[in-house]
């Protein structure tokens, strides 16, 4: 299978997002989740994604446990500036972080380290120069950035080379597309989607909100798309989306990734995360299927964000999100 470029890395088209293992949409069981870790690799995975925040590091240790005696075919991406407490980009505070995600990870190096917000009290430039001594102290081997904007891509990239840059992508998530995928195209950035199901409203498995536990962020945290007449509206369209893939011979959750693989000349990285081994399977799988150029219009002319209701976040978290500048600033006046 043809590999993806990050930067210095070269990874799987499909990677694994680490977040469920620890906290997310429903509760992990320790023992499952390292059973899972360790047979990824011979699944095919190698490109793995977790952060300081997840599960305040848990789901780093676990997967510094996972990894150990399979390093060096392993890929990690770990992220700092936002833990429990909010977010902090300031140098100090980052060099602490990475200084604890290599000891929970059990690992002399992080092959890519995003920072996982942008503080605004903090220049970008500022927080991107700490990523970069932590380059030249060989603790990191790629610096990479998580929701940000046009203009904050820009900034960063005036201080460092930035190999990655990820963000919440999908058919039903376009913010990528006001203006930041263009410029990881002129700058080579890798654009890497988390959420690339939807939180998994389009792989099927959050179609019913009865199913969701009561600690699952899509009921605690405001998701006005699984909310009330929203939730029913897209569920419709979910159905449609479903007939397509039945007709493809593959998931809805496959045919989900094969779109975003597609995209871009097929530059992208996306992150799915899951708790099980089907699943890992599955998603894996998508990058064998090549979508034909008629499928991947009729599937944006299906899903996008003028046909699904309701925003990503609620009107307060929309407003504090970096990477929804650039959208704000396409609106008329």
């Amino acid at each position: 299978m043809i590999t993806r470029t990050i930067g210095p890395l070269n990874v799987q088209p499909v990677g694994l997002g680490c977040m469920n293992i620890s906290a997310g949409y429903a509760k992990a069981n320790d023992a499952d989740s390292l059973t899972m870790l360790r047979q990824s690799i011979s699944t095919g995975y190698d490109f793995f994604d977790t952060a300081t925040l997840y599960g305040s590091g848990h789901s780093e240790t676990l997967l510094g446990q996972a990894l150990k005696s399979v390093r060096n075919q392993a890929v990690i991406a770990s992220k700092c500036g936002l833990d429990s407490n909010g977010i902090d980009g300031r140098p100090a505070t980052i060099h602490a972080q990475c200084d604890a995600s290599l000891k929970r990870l059990d690992t002399d190096y992080i092959d890519l380290y995003y920072l996982h917000r942008v503080d605004p009290k903090v220049p970008i430039a500022e927080s991107v120069g700490a990523l970069q001594q932590l380059i030249d102290a060989g603790k990191i081997r790629a610096l990479g950035l998580s929701e940000v904007s046009s203009k904050n891509l820009m900034a960063a990239l005036d201080e460092a080379p930035v190999a990655a840059l990820q963000s919440e992508y999908s058919l039903w998530s376009r913010t990528p597309e006001f203006g930041v995928l263009d410029i990881c195209d002129a700058h080579d950035v890798t654009f890497v989607p988390f959420c690339p199901l939807g939180r998994g409203f389009l792989a099927g498995s959050a179609s019913e909100l009865a199913v969701l536990g009561e600690k699952d962020l899509r009921r605690t945290i405001a998701h006005p798309r699984f909310e009330g007449s929203n939730f029913h509206s897209n569920n419709k369209i979910l159905d449609k989306f479903k007939q397509v893939a039945a007709k493809l011979e593959c998931t809805p959750a496959q045919l989900s990734l094969a779109w975003l693989l597609a995209q871009r000349n097929g530059s992208m990285v996306p992150i799915p995360g899951t708790t099980k081994m089907q699943h890992l399977i599955e998603n894996a799988k998508a990058a064998d299927i090549q979508l034909e150029q008629s499928t991947i219009d009729e599937l944006d002319t299906l899903i996008n964000e003028k046909t699904i209701a309701g925003n990503r976040y609620n009107d307060d978290r929309m407003a504090d999100a970096d990477s929804e500048r650039d959208r704000l600033a396409t609106r008329p006046a």
